[in-house]
């Protein structure tokens, strides 16, 4: 039996925001706690991908960028009860295909377990990771 394909749209008057908040507050480790408005405002100013099945959004992708020279793709998930079907790769082969991401000169992501979706569509290891810092508050949802 061939799995059903995903719609996915950039349209964000078709985003689950409510779910968007709940995975991302209760199930995603680099967001636990996160209110509500933040991811309101995160969306608002990104470059959002929904995935949907049978009008249901089962997942979710965010491109933060300036639309000319860099990105930041994060907040990527499948819901829970609809992983292992290759969703996620299909979220990623549309991410890769926006043509409003085709002249970035760069794209970064941070994953701890999910190299292997993203591999395929480029992305590896820092090249020269000496040159990046950042600033880490993985406490600023706690209160």
């Amino acid at each position: 039996m061939r799995k059903p394909e995903l719609d996915i749209s950039t349209d964000k008057h078709r985003l689950d925001v409510a779910l968007i908040h709940a995975f991302l507050h209760n199930h995603a480790p680099w967001a636990k706690g996160i209110p509500r408005a933040t991811v309101e405002q995160a969306i608002a100013g990104s470059l959002c991908f929904g995935a949907y099945l049978d009008g249901r959004q089962v997942g979710f992708a965010r491109v933060v960028t300036d639309m000319a020279t860099f990105g930041y793709l994060c907040d990527v998930f499948v819901v829970p009860e609809c992983r292992g079907r290759g969703y996620a790769r299909q979220l990623m082969q549309c991410v890769a295909a926006e043509p409003a991401l085709a002249r970035l000169r760069r794209i970064v992501l941070v994953t701890s377990n999910a190299h292997a979706v993203y591999r395929p569509f480029g992305f590896a290891a820092l090249e020269h990771p000496e040159r990046y810092m950042e600033l880490h508050r993985p406490d600023v949802y706690q209160g």
